[in-house]
C-alpha cells in the first residue's frame, strides 16, 4: 500500500505543471543556494557575491540572474527594482516555506550521517 501512495505522490511532483516546474528549479545549477541566499536577506547581487566570497564558495552573476528570475517566476520571490538596471529579490511566503523545507531535510541529513 505505502508503495502505491508513493507512486502516486511521485507522479504528482513529475507530472503536475507546478510541482514540475518547482522540481526542474531546483535541479538547475546553485538554485539551492540562491533560495538560502534569498533566506537570510542576500537577494541583491553585490549580497550574495559578498557571502559566498566570506564562505569561499563561488557564484556567477549571470547565473544568479538567472536562477533568480526563474525563482521569480515561480513565486518564490519578488523584485524590487533599485535604478532602472538592477534589482534585488525578496522572498516571498511561499519561498520561505521551500527554503525552511530544504533546511530541514539537510538537518535530517547531518543528524543522520
Amino acid at each position: 500500500m505505502v508503495k502505491n501512495v508513493d507512486e502516486e505522490k511521485i507522479k504528482r511532483v513529475l507530472t503536475e505543471p507546478k510541482l514540475a516546474a518547482v522540481k526542474s528549479m531546483l535541479e538547475k545549477d546553485h538554485a539551492i543556494d540562491c533560495l538560502l541566499l534569498l533566506h537570510v536577506g542576500r537577494g541583491k547581487w553585490k549580497d550574495a557575491k559578498d557571502f559566498m566570497r566570506e564562505n569561499n564558495l563561488t557564484l556567477s552573476d549571470g547565473t544568479f540572474r538567472a536562477r533568480m528570475i526563474e525563482i521569480e517566476s515561480l513565486g518564490l520571490a519578488k523584485s524590487e527594482r533599485i535604478d532602472p538596471l538592477k534589482k534585488y529579490y525578496v522572498k516571498t511566503e511561499l519561498g520561505e516555506k521551500v527554503a525552511k523545507l530544504l533546511l530541514g531535510f539537510f538537518d535530517e541529513l547531518d543528524v543522520k550521517s
